[in-house]
């Protein structure tokens, strides 16, 4: 399980001309599942989400986590997270989980954020969106379950 984590201003998801969602200061994330991800690679990168310390206090140094600022998240699915590109020119995406268990997955990652009263916002799964941001920083973190 994978997780591009964009420290934000504001972001915003459009889907069909309709923007279905909005954060101001918090978190864009993109999520994607990998074939072999299981619950314990959620709780991982739930922790890691919502302790992450990447905003500034008052000394202007990254030492506050989303709860610390009243932030928001906005959780986006993104299977090309699992791009094989070793190969010739076009990525496989064989490492990927299964569109079903993905959502499945992405479900619980948000609502795992949402029981540690964090705001959650999504995108829609399984549709292309326009994913808008004003990156702070930039900052941006890249979180690896399989890394552990």
């Amino acid at each position: 399980m994978k997780a591009v984590i964009q420290r934000v201003r504001s972001a915003s998801v459009v889907v069909a001309d309709e923007k279905i969602s909005e954060i101001k200061t918090g978190l864009l994330i993109l999520f994607g599942v990998a074939a072999e991800d299981a619950d314990k690679d959620i709780d991982y990168l739930v922790q890691k989400t919502a302790g992450l310390r990447i905003f500034k206090d008052e000394n202007q140094k990254m030492n506050l986590n989303i709860k610390d600022v009243d932030g928001e998240a906005l959780v986006v699915s993104q299977f090309t997270l699992f791009a094989d590109t070793r190969k010739g020119r076009r990525p496989s995406f064989l490492c990927a989980a299964n569109p079903k268990m993905a959502e499945n997955m992405y479900l619980k990652y948000c609502e795992r954020l949402k029981l540690l009263d964090i705001p959650v916002s999504m995108g829609k799964f399984g549709h292309m969106m326009d994913v808008k941001l004003v990156n702070d920083g930039p900052v941006t973190i890249i979180i690896d379950s399989q890394t552990l």
